[in-house]
């Protein structure tokens, strides 16, 4: 341990177990002092243009003053109350002002913490629907190649099992239906089989609407959500859609969903949904799965209840998160980035080993061929002065919407930079 690193992160640094990295041989983290904007302040100085977006969540940029402040006032209000048999303005409000964004019926918010378990609440909803109706045999799920839903067990099952994360326990966790987008012709005639198959086990169509997120970064065109709808109707099953990622104008709408121009029965949001601060995520149901839990008969209930549900000082963040997207200029911030991004990311085409650059709203991919050394090209990126985690084959920017021209030049100027070096593993 190099004694220049601060004193809290030589004390707490044999105890710490990190995210998503073998503890033995990865590089040690960069120890953060504070944030503003779009930047993050390290500990020795060094200020980084923040690519990702504190891993997409902080859409307004750092230390935003007016959610910052919605959650003072909160915290001399109430930090806490248990959501059983209590209730509080922030949950209430925000439950009304999402159910009035989000399109058709979708009405029916149940709060949790992180995205993950909305995800296990949604599948929750599905599998019990059917049984709320006396429908036997609805225990799996749908869910497709390159996918990702989050690291919990039941989500584990849904993602990719080849490309995921969770391979290790195949064969341990239960079997899912894990097929191909229907992106032409021939794979929606070969999904529209395989839900006649199994149609009759099968309790919800599981799907990342326009992009797979952490499975790498893959896109699809919003007929793919068409069709998915339309084969969730011919065989009767319900559609989730993991908005977690693409939800809060990531895509350049406001919901991945609306691109399509369809409504799934439920839908799961998280992390911008408070812009950045608190843990806050929902599953919200449409009409028709609601009513399938309302009913005289205690056991009809959803019996689900995270012990932070609700949290009020979230609540707040979300609140005012969505006070800014509701008076600013979110839209045109996203468009300006993603021309920024196609312009300054295009160059990268013509790099050694690289098979793809691709952007949707404000989200920029360089894919290689092969795996890339997550942690040196982290630690190039920091030489450049961005922060940038890549993750699989793709090193992407996942900026704040309102990050500065400036910035972002930086940003791609880093990838340019970074990239013409190559990124493979090893």
């Amino acid at each position: 341990m190099s004694s220049s690193q601060p004193a809290w992160f030589q004390a707490g640094a044999g105890h710490v177990w990190r995210p998503y990295c073998q503890m033995k041989t990865a590089r040690p983290p960069l120890p953060v002092a504070r944030t503003y904007g779009s930047r993050i302040v390290l500990e020795d100085g060094r200020e980084l243009v923040d690519g990702l977006a504190s891993w997409w969540i902080a859409c307004h940029g750092y230390n935003h003053p007016h959610i910052a402040d919605a959650v003072r006032h909160q915290l001399d209000l109430a930090p806490h109350v248990m959501f059983g048999g209590l209730a509080h303005e922030p949950a209430y409000r925000l439950a009304a002002r999402l159910a009035a964004l989000l399109p058709g019926d979708l009405d029916h918010v149940f709060f949790a913490e992180s995205g993950s378990v909305s995800v296990e609440i949604a599948m929750k909803m599905a599998l019990q629907f059917w049984i709320n109706r006396g429908v036997a045999g609805r225990t799996r799920f749908l869910a497709f190649s390159g996918g990702y839903h989050g690291d919990t067990l039941a989500t584990m099952t849904v993602c990719d099992p080849e490309e995921g994360m969770h391979s290790l326990f195949a064969g341990v966790l239960p079997d899912q239906v894990i097929a191909g987008l229907p992106v032409d012709p021939r794979s929606e005639a070969a999904l529209d089989a395989v839900l006649a198959t199994h149609a009759g086990q099968i309790a919800a169509i599981l799907v990342e609407p326009l992009v797979q997120g952490a499975g790498g970064m893959l896109f699809h065109e919003s007929e793919v959500l068409r069709q998915l709808r339309a084969l969730a109707d011919r065989h009767d099953i319900l559609l989730i859609f993991d908005e977690i990622f693409t939800g809060f104008g990531r895509t350049g709408t406001l919901f991945a969903m609306e691109a399509a121009g369809i409504e799934p029965d439920i839908v799961t949001l998280s992390k911008a949904l408070t812009g950045g601060t608190l843990p806050l995520s929902a599953a919200i149901a449409s009409r028709r799965v609601f009513e399938a839990f309302w009913s005289d008969d205690p056991g009809a209930a959803l019996m689900h209840g995270p012990t932070y549900m609700a949290n009020p000082l979230a609540c707040a963040a979300a609140n005012a998160s969505l006070d800014l997207f509701e008076r600013g200029d979110w839209s045109a911030d996203v468009a300006r980035v993603s021309t920024g991004l196609a312009d300054g990311l295009e160059p990268c085409r013509q790099m050694a080993g690289v098979v793809d650059v691709r952007v949707l709203g404000a989200i920029g991919v360089v894919e290689f061929a092969q795996a890339v050394d997550v942690g040196a090209l982290c630690a190039a990126f920091a030489d450049q002065g961005v922060w940038i985690r890549p993750m699989g084959k793709v090193v992407y920017a996942t900026p704040a919407f309102m990050i500065g021209d400036d910035d972002l030049a930086r940003l791609t100027g880093a990838f340019r930079a970074v990239l013409a070096q190559g990124g493979r593993d090893g």
